[in-house]
């Protein structure tokens, strides 16, 4: 039964649910796993059984995998909309946990399903994507990243022509991976992945360029991130100056503004965020108290930042929050712990100038841009509602997210100012008019803030009512 096995569990923990059936469908089905294959159409549920026993077939026996993959083709009847429901539920719920070996048979499985356009196998490659965890550069991380960016070069013309989305979640996510892999040292293996990776994005940008308007302002975040690597400083400056050199037959790019103007997706948002670690945040935000949160926040802390380099995963963790969890009305007015806190308690975690930096930049970048008939309120009430709960007792918080915002909207894009005077103006009225806060007099009129800094404030506010009439 060990030879068996999908995941590396003890043996005196219970199998998990998913594993138990696949195997228990592998043992009662094996004698019909070798050729001659049964000329009989399957009832319903012996194409269930069928099916998991096929794929149980290929992760654990890879000298057959061809043989099983045969009698797949041979049975499907519905799309492999059955086979890659179980494949997806594999990497979703269980891919941390499975054995190297199943993880390189599942790796082949996917390309298999990608050759065949099985239904639902681009569900399969994002949940796959969000696997690669933020700030890791051990073997497992690096080998899947390698997987998967080889994939997307090599089944690039099926992509583009039946998945095209998913292009641009592969953008998204390795223009983010670069970022990490940059602080990796020059090392052999690394410098091969990361070549690898700048030669999917480059690709994706210059030969399929709407696929990043697709992502929204977040592509031109996270390419600033990456302005040291000499492509994406000519592919910055060709966004800011030269334009016209994305447009093609039936598109016209004309200005970044495009892109600012375009609101990322919170789909993207969930990219850097592991199915793990997102059950955690939303439990956090939906079953604990204010005030009682402090041991799921060490708990949290241990197992997902609990190296120096996972620091940089907290931008991801803001981003999500702002953008992918939105809480209900009765949430909002309960006592469960609110966005804001546990924000503010990221902040405070952060040991690094560059990364409370670009979690502020997380927390704000939205408001840069923002358009109410565009833009999502939810996605700006976390900073200012952390900014005005600060007041008194952490009154510093509330002085360096202001400060930031003020200089943000001064030096972020200096040719297209007026953009973030309006966006900024735009986010804190309609804060004020839909009641998140009562009025701006709690940041104008606090004593502890300084007071060229609230001057600041009511300029920025006055001018972006004039250029809004």
């Amino acid at each position: 039964m060990a030879a068996w096995r999908l995941t590396l569990t003890s043996p005196l923990k219970a199998e998990n649910a998913l594993e138990t059936s696949l195997r228990e469908a592998f043992e009662s089905e094996k004698a019909s796993l070798r050729p001659p294959f049964s000329l009989v159409i399957p009832s319903p549920d012996q194409y269930t059984l069928l099916n998991r026993a096929i794929l149980h077939g290929v992760l654990t026996e890879p000298q057959f995998a061809k043989t099983h993959i045969k009698h797949l083709h041979a049975i499907v009847t519905d799309g492999y909309a059955a086979f890659v429901t179980l494949l997806f539920s594999l990497v979703n719920h269980l891919y941390p946990k499975l054995l190297a070996s199943v993880k390189t048979q599942l790796l082949w499985l996917t390309d298999q399903m990608v050759c065949v356009l099985g239904i639902g196998y681009d569900a399969v490659l994002v949940s796959l994507l969000r696997q690669i965890a933020g700030a890791d550069c051990g073997d497992g991380n690096l080998w899947l990243c390698s997987k998967l960016v080889t994939l997307f070069l090599e089944q690039w013309d099926r992509l583009l022509e039946s998945s095209p989305h998913v292009l641009s979640f592969a953008l998204y996510t390795f223009l983010r991976v670069l970022t990490d892999h940059s602080r990796g040292g020059n090392v052999e293996k690394l410098e091969t992945l990361k070549r690898l990776e700048i030669h999917l994005c480059v690709k994706i940008v210059r030969e399929e360029f709407h696929l990043c308007l697709k992502i929204g302002r977040d592509f031109i975040r996270l390419l600033q991130d990456l302005v040291h690597v000499p492509e994406f400083r000519a592919i910055l400056k060709d966004i800011l100056f030269n334009p016209c050199v994305f447009n093609v037959v039936g598109f016209q790019f004309k200005d970044v503004s495009q892109i600012y103007s375009t609101r990322t997706s919170s789909r993207y948002s969930l990219l850097r965020i592991s199915p793990d670690m997102e059950t955690q945040l939303r439990f956090l935000l939906t079953s604990i108290k204010l005030g009682h949160q402090k041991r799921h926040q060490v708990w949290f802390a241990k197992k997902f930042l609990n190296e120096p380099d996972k620091e940089f995963v907290i931008v991801d963790i803001v981003r999500f929050i702002c953008c992918a969890h939105h809480p209900s009305n009765e949430i909002i007015q309960s006592d469960i712990v609110p966005r804001w806190a546990l924000i503010g308690w990221l902040l405070t975690s952060c040991r690094r100038k560059d990364v409370v930096a670009n979690v502020k930049l997380a927390l704000f970048y939205d408001w840069l841009f923002f358009d109410e008939r565009m833009d999502n309120i939810m996605n700006i009430e976390p900073a200012v509602l952390l900014m005005v709960h600060s007041v008194p007792k952490y009154v510093h918080i509330t002085h360096a997210l202001l400060e930031f915002l003020l200089h943000l909207v001064d030096s972020y894009d200096v040719e297209r100012k007026g953009f973030g005077v309006k966006g900024v103006s735009s986010a804190f009225q309609l804060l004020v008019r839909k009641g998140v806060i009562r009025s701006l007099d709690v940041l104008i009129s606090c004593p502890a803030l300084h007071p060229g800094l609230k001057e600041r404030l009511k300029s920025l506010v006055a001018c972006g009512k004039v250029e809004s009439s």
